[in-house]
């Protein structure tokens, strides 16, 4: 089920919808900000879409991921060719919104801003290496949710465990096709790999 359709929130996926840790909904809702209810005879708690929207807007945190219950990707690669494929093929899927950007510069700047859900990583990038920028995110305990997806055409096993150990949540090597890469998107998302009829 979409996040769209959804009408009750758990406090995973609300703090998903926020781009704020689970604590922070947990502490939200157990001080009374966030209304919600407990599931009856257990310690789960629920928040329905309307109280959540408004939680959302009384903070300022953007209800546009709420409305439109799409994940937000950051597609990070200096190849333009790729980065205008990738791009068109999770638009056209319809549930990712995508920005781009082409040097770890920008995306250390771009992942604060927006808090991306998924990060799709080129490891071999002009200014810095895949693995720095892995470390980067991994360090700042507010991006603890975003997704990272490593993808280079470099092999060596030993560099893709050095990609996981810094904090890279999965690997995908070049050249692949954008609907592997949205299996890989999916899976990490605990989204379904829904496919458009051909």
């Amino acid at each position: 089920m979409s996040l769209r359709s959804k009408t009750v929130f758990t406090t995973g996926e609300a703090a998903r919808i926020c781009k704020v840790s689970q604590q922070t909904i947990i502490r939200c809702f157990d001080s009374g900000q966030l209304k919600g209810f407990r599931v009856p005879g257990s310690k789960f708690r629920r928040i329905p879409r309307e109280t959540l929207h408004k939680f959302m807007k009384d903070n300022g945190i953007p209800t546009d991921s709420l409305d439109s219950g799409q994940r937000e990707v950051l597609l990070v690669d200096d190849d333009l060719d790729l980065v205008e494929v990738v791009k068109a093929g999770l638009e056209e899927d319809g549930r990712f919104t995508v920005r781009v950007a082409n040097n770890g510069f920008d995306a250390g700047m771009m992942i604060k801003e927006y808090r991306p859900d998924i990060i799709v990583l080129d490891v071999m990038l002009p200014d810095i290496n895949g693995r720095e920028v892995c470390l980067k995110v991994r360090s700042d305990n507010s991006l603890e949710d975003v997704k990272i997806l490593c993808i280079s055409g470099m092999v060596e096993a030993d560099k893709i465990d050095e990609l996981r150990a810094a904090g890279a949540d999965d690997f995908l090597q070049k050249p692949f096709e954008v609907e592997d890469l949205v299996d890989h998107m999916c899976r990490l998302m605990e989204m379904e790999a829904v496919r458009s009829p051909a």
